[in-house]
């Protein structure tokens, strides 16, 4: 029970992370406009160019080893994709009439934005982000396995996985338990993101 708690509160923390960054990048692209959106979009695109496990690696590598930073490291190579749904989701509600009344009869930018984009993007944002943290508990027990998150004897699954390794002829249960654990958890977590998505399918 203590290793499922540190195992998925890092994953968490990465997808809470990754949501805050990506929406702050997603709503300034989208609703300033013009070559704001564009820097940041080609800032985006030039991360999303990168194998996110990669990225992941090389943030964790220079931020040192730690559960917590593995969890920074998941959750900053994550805003990319955020950003990038995010920007989308306000540029589609910035053409819905009713927004564009509310433009047009002069309500300020800040009101329209709160009343009517966000709660026009939360939806699509959030079903997203349970289907991040899928991919976050995968990433932060990959990065436990390889020695960069939690260390020993912090009980976490990817580092028990690692130190099982050792006795697989005697104690195999030591890595497939937790490996189990894992694949467990992952597909759970994404059945019950596609369920949230709109038009998505458990």
């Amino acid at each position: 029970m203590h290793a499922s708690s540190l195992s998925l509160r890092a994953p968490v923390i990465a997808v809470g992370l990754a949501l805050a960054g990506g929406a702050a990048i997603g709503l300034t692209a989208g609703t300033l406009g013009g070559w704001v959106d564009a820097l940041l979009m080609r800032m985006v695109d030039t991360v999303l160019a990168v194998p996110a496990i990669l990225l992941s690696l090389t943030v964790v590598t220079a931020l040192g080893t730690g559960t917590a930073h593995a969890a920074i490291a998941v959750g900053l190579a994550g805003i990319a994709g955020f950003s990038r749904i995010v920007r989308a989701q306000v540029l589609k509600a910035r053409q819905e009439p009713y927004v564009e009344a509310s433009t047009a009869a002069g309500v300020r930018g800040s009101v329209v934005l709160l009343t009517h984009v966000l709660p026009h993007v939360c939806g699509p944002v959030l079903a997203l982000a349970a289907l991040e943290l899928g991919t976050a508990v995968l990433s932060v027990s990959a990065l436990s396995f390889l020695g960069l998150g939690a260390q020993p004897p912090t009980p976490e699954w990817g580092a028990m996985v690692s130190e099982g390794r050792d006795y697989l002829g005697t104690a195999w249960w030591l890595t497939v338990l937790p490996g189990l654990t894992i694949a467990a958890v992952t597909v759970a977590v994404n059945r019950i993101a596609r369920a949230l998505t709109p038009g998505g399918r458990p």
